[in-house]
């Protein structure tokens, strides 16, 4: 299927955004009542014979726009997970996948004169589209077509409700993205170094292993490991926030945080591993620079790239590890990362919408997600068992270091998401201008404070 591209003429003013809340407000319970459904059942009529509208039932065509609001969906997975899978269940119903342009913003999408029926986000991204008041509560959709969610795992549920406002159901998890550690053999066979353990070590013996690997050899800079992926890989550990999620105050001074910010400043001092200005190396580094020896991300961050490099006859010859953690808290992975989706509000398709949802959570479409490479939000041990049996890029890859640590949840302020550049701008201070640990966490909990006071004025709870 063809890639959509919305390309949005104008930024909307404050006017306009307005005008959006009022048009949500009075969107929200537009649900059409046209659910698409399968045939009565009776015996057909012969060819000579012509069905009579009590016999047959004929469904008009909709397309629903599906919008990546976030994280990582690659054009094969959305052809494999939901357009395949929709078409077949229900034939008159396209799916049309949004791609806005550069730099446009979710308010302008959807601000658009075509707004998305479906949202594909991550729990990083959901208070921003709470504010929006962009998400339909599907309590009455879940309801009138009898889905259970206790068929999703309990962790991704009590995920979800954790960011709930007033215990509605905002989302509903599509597959939850564990993360590990994925590494270069390549890099490792060039210094003779041990590929990483098959369990999980900590993050200062990972540390002594990415100083064996930062060297340049032949003009390539070469690094060990990227911790400094903003404050997540690091706080994902403990499961810690910024703010305290109920009253909203900054959590920085203590034990845990202050390990945070010590890890981060021991992987910056590790000789060449800050180049002039940069000390973030990304996927790109990873998978097209070949540099980076140590990457700790989810799975959906590289897995679907990882294939498609190696379908383009690209591979890439790398192992997978579990995800490291603190000394005092091993036998934990990082916090559940759930890619989920949602109902737009303004949508006039929410019913069709939310069969599509129901029917990629059916466990026939979530062995399919677990096949290919996703950890299926579906509570059915049998799927996990198949997880990437049918991704070439898998083949031989240890698969069972993936699920070697367990899942907590994180809960979280509604502010988190506006105060959390600061921990993002320390770690930064600590790379480039060799601030030390107590400055930096006592700088930035000031600056945050002084956002909170103008967060109470325009973000009120």
């Amino acid at each position: 299927m063809k890639r959509q591209t919305v390309r949005l003429k104008s930024i909307p003013t404050v006017a306009s955004i307005l005008m959006l809340s009022l048009f949500l407000f009075g969107c929200g319970n537009n649900v059409t009542n046209n659910p698409a459904t399968n045939t009565d059942g009776k015996k057909e009529t012969s060819t000579s014979e012509t069905a009579t509208p009590e016999k047959q039932e004929v469904l008009d065509p909709v397309t629903l726009t599906f919008y990546v609001g976030g994280g990582t969906l690659t054009d094969t997975e959305f052809d494999l997970f939901f357009v395949q899978p929709t078409k077949a269940k229900f034939p008159h119903i396209t799916l049309e996948k949004i791609v806005p342009a550069e730099g446009v913003t979710p308010a302008e999408v959807l601000l658009s004169n075509d707004p998305p029926d479906i949202i594909y986000q991550t729990s990083g991204s959901y208070y921003a589209f709470q504010e929006l008041e962009a998400l339909a509560d599907l309590t009455p959709l879940a309801e009138k077509y009898s889905f259970d969610t206790k068929r999703i795992k309990p962790y991704l549920l009590e995920s979800v409700y954790n960011f709930s406002k007033d215990g509605e159901l905002f989302t509903l998890p599509f597959s939850s993205n564990v993360a590990a550690l994925f590494y270069n053999k390549d890099i490792f066979d060039k210094f003779h170094v041990p590929y990483p353990s098959d369990e999980q070590v900590t993050w200062d013996e990972l540390l002594a292993t990415a100083q064996q690997l930062t060297r340049n050899e032949d003009g390539v800079q070469y690094v060990g490991i990227d911790l400094n992926n903003g404050p997540a890989t690091l706080q994902g550990s403990y499961g810690v926030s910024t703010l305290d999620p109920i009253s909203g105050e900054p959590i920085l001074q203590t034990e845990q945080w202050r390990k945070i910010f010590e890890t981060v400043e021991k992987s910056v001092k590790i000789p060449g591993y800050v180049q002039g200005d940069k000390y973030q190396y990304d996927r790109n580094s990873f998978v097209i620079d070949q540099n980076l020896a140590m990457r700790p991300t989810l799975l959906a961050n590289l897995i679907g790239t990882l294939e498609e490099l190696r379908a383009e006859g690209k591979p890439l010859n790398w192992g997978i590890a579990p995800i490291p953690n603190f000394d005092d808290n091993l036998g934990q992975g990082k916090v559940a990362n759930v890619h989920s989706v949602s109902i737009s509000s303004v949508s006039k398709h929410q019913d069709e919408a939310f069969q599509v949802l129901a029917n990629i959570l059916s466990d026939e479409v979530q062995r399919t997600v677990s096949r290919n490479g996703r950890v299926p939000a579906i509570d059915n041990a049998e799927l996990d068992k198949e997880f990437g049996a049918d991704i070439e890029v898998l083949k031989g890859i240890k698969i069972e270091n993936i699920f070697k640590t367990d899942t907590p949840v994180l809960a979280q302020h509604r502010w988190e998401n506006d105060v959390s550049v600061h921990v993002t701008q320390a770690f930064a201070d600590i790379a480039l201008h060799g601030i030390d640990v107590n400055t930096a966490i006592r700088t930035a909990e000031d600056n945050i404070r002084k956002d909170l006071e103008t967060l109470k004025v325009t973000k009120p709870e």
